[in-house]
């Protein structure tokens, strides 16, 4: 049971560095990439998909950790499982820096362009249509972001109650291992005090009979010499 848990976590561990190797491989696809607007929507479709097959793998790690038998690996997968998270919304930062980033370098190129030459009314137009596109875009990226933060910030308050239980239950288990000890200590005095009073019984007895044993003699002797 123990050897399929550590199979599991080492799959599920391979697959978050995976799919955070793909993620920060992406960004730097959005940081170069020259335009247009749509392939920057691509991009950013895939990187989308990977961050949420990555939350799921997390999700699934998680679960691992706290399927753990002995409590010492429980709390070692939590705490790398809170790592993969600050990492993944590090990621989620640096992704929304580089889509302004690109989306800016696309605008000026644009405008550049614009600029050169052409009907001014069609420019102007153009110039509307990919503001608005971007704005559109930019936005919807954000807010896209601010939810996976959201959530991420939910699932961190969820394992932050759950380490919390589990430090109390550590902590009772610790409370009832020392009051077991003292009953055990009391056990102990209890039964070496039976023993001292047992070895004084049976001294007492040793010597009643020797004493009644003398008694029975000195009667014996007594009667015997009388006559």
């Amino acid at each position: 049971m123990a050897e399929s848990q550590d199979v599991h976590v080492r799959i599920c561990h391979q697959e978050i560095v995976k799919y955070d190797l793909e993620i920060k491989a992406l960004i730097q696809d959005i940081r170069e990439c020259p335009g247009p607007l749509s392939t920057l929507n691509d991009l950013n479709a895939q990187v989308k998909e990977k961050f949420h097959l990555l939350r799921l793998r997390i999700q699934d790690f998680e679960q691992l950790a706290k399927e753990q038998d002995k409590e010492s690996d429980k709390q070692a997968l939590l705490k790398e499982m809170e790592c993969h998270k600050k990492q993944m919304l590090s990621n989620q930062t640096v992704w929304r820096k580089a889509n302004l980033s690109c989306k800016q370098a696309i605008d000026n190129a644009e405008k550049d362009e614009l600029l050169e030459g052409g009907d001014p009314t069609r420019q102007r137009k153009v110039a509307k249509e990919n503001l608005a596109q971007s704005t559109s875009s930019i936005t919807e990226s954000l807010m896209g972001i601010s939810r996976m933060m959201s959530q991420q910030v939910r699932q961190s308050e969820v394992t932050t109650q759950t380490l919390a239980t589990s430090s109390r239950t550590i902590q009772e288990a610790n409370e009832e291992f020392k009051s077991m000890s003292g009953t055990i200590q009391l056990g102990r005095k209890l039964i070496t005090k039976y023993n001292r009073r047992e070895l004084t019984d049976k001294l007492l007895i040793f010597l009643a009979l020797a004493l009644f044993l003398a008694t029975v003699l000195y009667i014996l002797k007594k009667r015997l010499f009388l006559f």
